[in-house]
């Protein structure tokens, strides 16, 4: 595991200006999720992230030693600088321009029309600064019927269909457990900054970007909406750990002897495969399991057929099995098992640092890549407003009575 980096020091020293988004500055008013983790993928790429919060930190800062629940805001604002501004108030505002003037991007994921109440909206902003990219993340766009509709990942996955098609047939809808919903749109917003920043370096133009929670997820109900059109509009049942659009067979997630494992067989060289990992090759030539369409229409003997076999054995025999078969599966594995996973601490998509507020944790990289560069090292999220005097007066020339003038009077 990477222990040599947990505590590399400030973000300017991390060797940033060699990768990608080296020299792109960014103001970063998003709070939770989906915002913050779009500014986590572009500090890891390089760029200066600097996260304005109010006087009492965003939301998650608020979570603190509720069952660990601001643990999240280490994982999403490592490697940015923090600072404090009362946006509310004119001379916070005034401040917030004038940085604005001298940065590349702004990102922000309130509510429809926040901003523009505030004065800091796209069009005020991207007056003062014309090369500015405004992002913005909603939970249903800045338009339309359900504009201003509240929007959490719950709500949003009930809203988007999500919840309609996960659980059982026979079982209420369920939540997915991670919050797919604001790391799909924070996903998305990384990916319209990308796309705006490029179209500025044609035409020199900065435009406002904007991510929809619930459109961000509707491609991936793909395989459930190939269904529902099959059956002419009527929408499925939920299909458990079945295949969403109950086009492949086996897929699903089967007992062992000691938990769980997964197996998916989408083509008759998969399927023969795993007759061979079970011994059972006089099955090949069985009608039922013929080919993909005649295995789906008996999928419940499939399922029956497996499940009993793969009982009787432990995952580690079962992996041992599939992967020298090369049976596409994986073992059904629990968080203490991923936090320390050996493939992923090796490549330096997970690390271990020593943050001041919750001490050794494992926190995730980024995901993206760029050939010839090493991972960036991961700096610990910052305490709140922690560069407040760099920033305001080192990196956008505050005069410094000034800067304890606003600092007295609350502004800062």
């Amino acid at each position: 595991m990477s222990d040599d980096l947990s505590n590399p020091g400030p973000a300017s020293d991390t060797g940033a200006r060699h990768y990608p988004l080296a020299g792109i500055t960014v103001l970063d008013l998003s709070h939770i999720y989906n915002g913050p983790y779009a500014t986590f993928l572009m500090a890891m790429a390089g760029a200066e992230i600097i996260k304005i919060e109010p006087h009492t930190g965003e939301h998650l800062r608020v979570r603190a030693g509720i069952g660990g629940a601001a643990l999240p805001f280490a994982m999403l604002n490592g490697n940015k600088k923090s600072v404090t501004l009362d946006l509310k108030s004119e001379k916070g505002r005034d401040l917030l321009l004038r940085m604005v003037r001298d940065v590349d991007v702004l990102v922000e994921n309130f509510a429809p029309g926040v901003t523009e109440r505030l004065g800091i909206g796209p069009a005020q902003l991207q007056k003062a600064n014309p090369r500015l990219i405004y992002a913005s993340s909603t939970g249903y766009g800045r338009s339309g019927p359900y504009r201003d509709y509240p929007a959490m990942d719950i709500t949003v996955q009930a809203m988007s269909g999500i919840m309609s098609i996960t659980g059982f047939p026979d079982g209420p809808p369920v939540k997915s457990g991670p919050a797919l919903c604001d790391f799909f749109a924070g996903i998305h917003l990384y990916g319209g900054i990308m796309t705006a920043l490029y179209e500025r370096e044609v035409t020199g133009k900065g435009r406002l970007v904007e991510v929809s929670m619930q459109e961000s997820v509707y491609a991936s109900l793909c395989s459930n909406l190939a269904l529902y059109h099959a059956n002419g509009g009527k929408a499925p049942a939920r299909t458990g750990n079945r295949h969403g659009g109950l086009a492949e067979s086996p897929y699903n997630v089967y007992p062992a002897k000691d938990g769980y494992i997964a197996i998916i067989c989408n083509n008759n060289r998969h399927f023969h495969a795993l007759l061979d990992a079970m011994k059972r090759e006089e099955l090949r030539d069985d009608p039922r399991f013929t080919d993909l369409r005649t295995r789906v229409a008996h999928m419940e003997e499939i399922d029956r057929l497996v499940g009993d076999w793969t009982a009787q054995r432990t995952k580690a025999e079962l992996v041992a099995l599939f992967l020298a078969h090369r049976v596409p599966h994986a073992p059904v594995r629990d968080l203490d098992e991923v936090v320390l996973d050996p493939h992923m601490h090796e490549r330096r998509s997970l690390q271990w640092i020593d943050h001041p507020d919750f001490g050794r944790i494992v926190v995730q990289n980024s995901p993206i890549r760029y050939e010839g560069l090493a991972p960036l090292p991961l700096v610990p999220s910052s305490r709140l407003g922690e560069q407040n005097e760099s920033v305001f007066v080192d990196r956008f020339g505050l005069d410094r009575d000034e800067f304890e003038a606003l600092r007295q009077e609350g502004v800062i």
